[in-house]
């Protein structure tokens, strides 16, 4: 008997939407096309879109250090109720995920209080090159991270000879914060104290452009890659677009979204994030960039911080917001919107993570490949309400907006883990297994 058929949806299968079942055993898809056998569950996905298991590649949870403000179960449970059924964790947590031990831990601590599946990122220092050199099958390790401008936490390789070592030894993808730290240290004299309209002046256009020109240079001279996170300016869409192959970048939702000065006059501090968000001419230029498949992935960069600390007075507040939980549903309502298609966000959040980092049996409804599903209903219009968010923040700077396009459905490994909002049974996610080589 079958563990779960998903009947009567639209499956999407080799970039189309076919009428097909899915059916499930043991956590893989067994069988694609009219199933007639039995199953223990069923669901009835009818006028929906069956998705692969959608992967949001930038999260931080927090755990260890400011797990009153997430930890890797808040986390995951975020993740699941917005259609997310895989996340990579960042390492910029206190201490820092940035040796052996510190990963193992990290591990430990999310086996059984995960829902969603996992990877982690190692965390490059200007000392730990031998460790960044032995990556290659270590488990449940998606990739470096290298923080080139000082952001939430300590972890900070600011020399060029320093950052030069890490890709000379680095044996994975090379995530990288691209803010130049001199340059952030310069501009420190432009930060006006209670108006955070100056944070991106602060943390200015010349400030990102510069680090990422030279993390290109870097990386390609040592051919390694690349994938440079959250990118905000005009001048970076249009620099990276002539650098592709071993060079891959990112774009948040928020930044496809929300822009200034609207954003920070209706949020303050709650709109303030590293990088920042800009004018609408960079917001305009981002969207270029969607539509002309520059970028590589859609990563929520979930950096939830408490009110509390949110409510100071700028620049005495944390960057970072919550956005795990809404990446689906903000970026199905541009696609209803008519500003990207339904095959670029599955290039987004399925295919080119799967490309990129290597992952193994993830990111397509293929038979034989972990059974891992978004089902999202495309004409369904929720309001995002922060009593709604499972971050423990409990906020999001989405509260009030109406979204056209939502999950309904999020199953891993065959299990049903969230039903129209509601999360269900055991945090029993797994780490993400990874090809060996990616050079």
């Amino acid at each position: 008997m079958l563990d779960l058929i998903i009947k009567n949806g639209q499956c999407y299968i080799d970039g189309e939407l076919k009428d097909v079942d899915v059916a499930i055993k043991n956590g893989k898809i067994q069988k694609i096309g009219q199933i007639s056998e039995e199953s223990k569950e069923t669901i009835n996905a009818e006028g929906q879109t069956v998705l692969p298991g959608c992967i949001d590649t930038q999260t931080h949870f927090r755990e260890p250090g400011s797990t009153d403000t997430e930890d890797l179960h808040s986390g995951s449970r975020a993740a699941i109720a917005g259609g997310i059924t895989s996340v990579f964790e960042m390492p910029n947590t206190n201490p820092p995920t940035s040796n052996m031990k510190e990963f193992q831990r990290k591990l430990d601590l999310a086996k059984n209080r995960m829902f969603c599946n996992y990877a982690f990122y190692f965390g490059a220092t200007a000392d730990n090159a031998d460790d960044l050199a032995s990556l290659e099958g270590l488990e449940g390790c998606c990739g470096i991270k290298l923080f080139a401008g000082s952001s939430t936490g300590n972890l900070l390789v600011a020399e060029e000879d320093d950052i030069d070592k890490v890709f000379q030894n680095a044996s994975k993808v090379v995530a990288v914060h691209s803010e130049d730290e001199a340059i952030l240290n310069v501009n420190k004299k432009l930060i006006k104290e209670g108006d955070v309209h100056t944070h991106p002046v602060w943390r200015s256009v010349e400030c990102a452009i510069a680090s990422t020109r030279r993390i290109v240079r870097i990386a390609e001279k040592h051919n390694k890659k690349a994938h440079v996170l959250h990118i905000t300016t005009k001048e970076e869409i249009d620099f990276l677009s002539q650098h592709k192959g071993n060079i891959t970048f990112e774009i948040t939702p928020q930044h496809l979204t929300l822009y200034a000065p609207d954003c920070y006059d209706k949020l303050g501090t709650y709109a303030q994030m590293n990088p920042p968000l800009r004018d609408k001419s960079h917001y305009d230029r981002l969207w270029y960039g969607v539509r002309n498949n520059f970028n590589d992935t859609i990563g929520s960069d979930h950096a939830p911080h408490l009110k509390e600390n949110k409510n100071k007075v700028y620049p005495n507040t944390p960057s970072g917001m919550p956005g795990v939980q809404t990446l689906m549903p903000v970026m199905l309502n541009h696609i209803n919107d008519g500003k990207l298609s339904l095959n670029q966000l599955m290039n987004f959040v399925c295919e080119n993570p799967v490309k990129i980092f290597g992952i193994k049996n993830k990111g397509f409804i293929k038979e034989g490949y972990d059974a891992d599903f978004t089902i999202v209903d495309m004409n369904k219009t929720i309001e995002i309400q922060n009593e709604n968010i499972e971050s423990k923040c409990k906020w999001s700077p989405f509260n009030g907006f109406k979204f056209k396009g939502t999950p309904t459905h999020t199953i891993i490994s065959g299990k049903i883990k969230m039903q129209d909002g509601k999360i269900l049974g055991d945090p029993d996610g797994t780490p993400l297994r990874f090809s060996q080589s990616l050079q």
